[in-house]
């Protein structure tokens, strides 16, 4: 059996070493004492400081060391799709490259796969980020996403988890919708389990989200539902209720300015349906093409 730990960073330097030795130590671990081969894999996400350097300085002397060069920023969806697909081993595990995952929960993970789970995601304990910025609008996030998709997984922003290899392998990840991570990938709530875990603090560098993440995430949160039963079919379902709901408001205009001002609340609500449609078959459209085109470029160093 055979680990994959895929690591996508961006503007990292302080950071990479930091996490290379604590996750390289818990793998051998692994190796030592369960018999797992292993393999790091750094997604550099175009990097514009000197974290490709350090990776190229760290490979030197480590066999086990891939790096996957992005050929621009990307974003953390793409990142993580290219590691998945790049991956050779039996287990994927996933993690931040910010540090503030503790690699120490990976066995953690691994024993819960090894107990018959497809994968096994963290929650994150005594988070040590702003309440108002990240913890509160994360909370409602991930309730919003349960609802939404089914899944009860309480953290889905939390980038600590492992998986059996072919099950993060389904999609290419369009930007936006890592967050929605297992769910999108169509496990059951019967074949993931939770692992509590402590939050730690970034040492170096700046976070890269803010409250924008909210409303991207509430931007994909409608059409995910569409994603998990049938991408092809709703993007064209969509896409027919969108010109037919234009033609319905021409139709209520005409009415409303010749007949009756009451028109216009039908108009209203048009309007709105329209609206809907139209970002629900966009997102589709966009979730459709990755899979065609994929959503990555990289060469390995």
């Amino acid at each position: 059996m055979k680990i994959s730990l895929i690591v996508p960073v961006h503007n990292e330097e302080g950071n990479v070493p930091i996490v290379y030795q604590e996750a390289k130590a818990v793998l051998e671990t692994l190796k030592s004492s369960k018999g797992y081969q292993y393999e790091i894999i750094f997604v550099n996400d175009g990097s514009t400081d000197k974290t490709l350097e350090i990776l190229k300085e760290l490979k030197k002397n480590d066999p086990f060391l891939r790096i996957l060069n992005m050929d621009r920023n990307r974003g953390e969806a793409a990142g993580l799709t290219a590691g998945f697909q790049k991956a050779t081993g039996d287990i994927i595990v996933s993690m931040d490259g910010d540090g503030q995952n503790d690699p120490k929960y990976i066995k953690d993970l691994i024993e819960k796969l090894e107990t018959g789970y497809k994968v096994a995601t963290g929650f994150r304990l005594k988070r040590k980020e702003n309440f108002w910025i990240r913890v509160l609008p994360s909370r409602i996030a991930n309730w919003l996403i349960s609802v939404f998709t089914g899944l009860k997984v309480r953290d889905n922003g939390c980038s600590l988890k492992a998986y059996l290899s072919p099950i993060p392998k389904k999609y290419q990840i369009p930007h936006g919708f890592h967050r929605f991570l297992p769910a999108l990938f169509g496990v059951k709530n019967e074949e993931v389990c939770e692992v509590p875990i402590v939050d730690r603090p970034r040492i170096y560098g700046k976070s890269h989200y803010n409250l924008k993440r909210t409303f991207e995430v509430l931007r994909e949160l409608i059409t995910i539902p569409f994603v998990l039963r049938n991408a092809w079919f709703y993007e064209k379902f969509f896409k027919i209720n969108f010109w037919a709901s234009i033609g319905m408001g021409i139709i209520l205009l005409v009415l409303a300015v010749k007949f009756s001002p009451k028109f216009w609340v039908l108009e209203f609500f048009n309007l709105g349906y329209t609206s809907i449609c139209y970002l629900i078959w966009k997102n589709l459209t966009r979730f459709n093409q990755a899979q065609k085109e994929g959503v990555f470029q990289v060469e390995e160093i």
